[in-house]
C-alpha cells in the first residue's frame, strides 16, 4: 500500500472528474476575470505539489492570470492561463519569457502531469483512498 503526504478527505470533492467542465463553456460566454479562475485552480491541486499561488507582481487581467508553482520535486515555473488553457511560460516564479513555445492544455491536471512524476502519484494515491472511502460508505 502506498503512502500519501495527504489526507483524502481534505481533498476538495470536485477531484478531477468534472475538470473538464471548468472550460467547456468558455466560447461563446462572458470570460470570466481570470484571477478567480486562477484562484480556483490554484485551490484544486495545492494539496499535491509543493506551493502555488496566483503571482501578485505580474498582471491579472480579464482575459489572464500568471501562477506560481514548485512542484515537489521542487521544480519551479510560471504558468499562463488564458481561455487556450494552461502552458509554462517561465522557469521561476514571476518569471516570463517570450521565446518558449510550450503547448496549452486544457486542465491544471494535464499540465502538472505531464511536469511532476511526483504530483501525479500523490493525485493518483488520493484518488485511490477517496474511491476506497466511499466503497466503505456504501457498504455500511
Amino acid at each position: 500500500r502506498m503512502e500519501t503526504d495527504c489526507n483524502p478527505m481534505e481533498l476538495p470533492n470536485n477531484t478531477g472528474f468534472e475538470e473538464d467542465s471548468d472550460y467547456r463553456d468558455f466560447e461563446g460566454t462572458d470570460v470570466k476575470d481570470m484571477r478567480l479562475e486562477a484562484e480556483a485552480v490554484v485551490n484544486d491541486v495545492l494539496f499535491a505539489v509543493s506551493n502555488m499561488f496566483v503571482s501578485k507582481t505580474l498582471p491579472c487581467a480579464e482575459d489572464v492570470a500568471y501562477i506560481n508553482v514548485e512542484t515537489r520535486e521542487r521544480n519551479r515555473y510560471c504558468l499562463e492561463l488564458t481561455e487556450a488553457g494552461l502552458r509554462v511560460v517561465g522557469y521561476d516564479f514571476d518569471q516570463t519569457d517570450d521565446r518558449l513555445q510550450t503547448p496549452y492544455h486544457e486542465t491544471v491536471y494535464s499540465l502538472l502531469d505531464s511536469l511532476s512524476p511526483a504530483y501525479r502519484e500523490v493525485f493518483g494515491n488520493a484518488l485511490l483512498q477517496r474511491l476506497e472511502a466511499l466503497k466503505r460508505e456504501t457498504q455500511s
